[in-house]
């Protein structure tokens, strides 16, 4: 008989590791084609974002326990496109730790320390103060039992429906503590929806105001742009349409 596969976070297969040393948590990662925008070799700014979230939340955790941290705003700007191979390193740090909100920042290199992209995360508790996080917070983790096989927006779902939109569905393997939609899920559909009005492009920056989690799916991201900025809302379709994200991103010139 086969053994069935063990369950695996559809965000552990990016193959981030973390570690602390000090005061920092430090993250790595082996970046491969499955990462990167399709036919372009640099990694997806989205995945950059999601590792923010990681490094920047769990310092968060750290500093907000038991209480549960919750994302409200997630910044990401390079300064260089991103490596499509190689090593990434990220190191999160504490920027303030106030009562009520808390933000971190995090630089990305190549291992060179030549920073690529800065990026900064802001949280606040959760409202419930019933939710408690585990009375011990571990970087003990298994490494994942795969990585990804398939490029990023397929593993995801993600599709794009007609220039500047993009549709994301809930699943269960792409779910937060809270049991809604990732909030590096819905970084790669704002990307998505921005990108298809540029094919081939990658984004120089990505902007992230969290303002309702999307419960029920499919996220659907819709981008506008003027004078190279492009303005994406991203709505709970199956929850009155309800707005979710708002978000700002610029594309590298080509």
């Amino acid at each position: 008989m086969t053994a069935e596969p063990a369950y695996q976070h559809l965000m552990s297969e990016l193959g981030f590791v973390m570690t602390q040393v000090g005061s920092e948590l430090v993250g790595t990662a082996p970046v491969i084609d499955e990462m990167c925008v399709p036919g372009v070799p640099h990694l997806r700014t989205s995945i950059l974002a999601t590792w923010v979230d990681h490094l920047a939340g769990l310092l968060a955790a750290q500093a907000m326990s038991p209480r549960v941290p919750v994302t409200l705003q997630l910044d990401v700007d390079l300064i260089a496109p991103a490596p499509g191979s190689g090593l990434v390193r990220g190191i999160g740090r504490v920027l303030k730790r106030g009562r009520s909100v808390f933000f971190a920042g995090v630089e990305f290199d190549a291992g060179d320390d030549e920073v690529f992209a800065v990026g900064t995360g802001c949280f606040m508790a959760a409202p419930d103060e019933a939710l408690n996080l585990p009375p011990k917070l571990s970087l003990e983790h298994a490494p994942p039992a795969q990585t990804l096989r398939v490029p990023l927006a397929r593993r995801a779902g993600c599709e794009r429906l007609e220039p500047g939109v993009s549709a994301l569905p809930r699943s269960d393997d792409g779910l937060n503590s809270a049991n809604t939609v990732h909030g590096g899920l819905l970084a790669l559909v704002v990307e998505e929806a921005m990108l298809s009005l540029s094919p081939g492009a990658t984004l120089c920056s990505l902007n992230l105001r969290y303002l309702r989690p999307v419960r029920v799916g499919p996220a659907v991201a819709t981008a506008r742009t003027s004078a190279g900025l492009g303005q994406i809302e991203v709505r709970d379709a199956g929850n009155a349409n309800r707005l979710s994200v708002l978000a700002t991103a610029r594309l590298f010139d080509r």
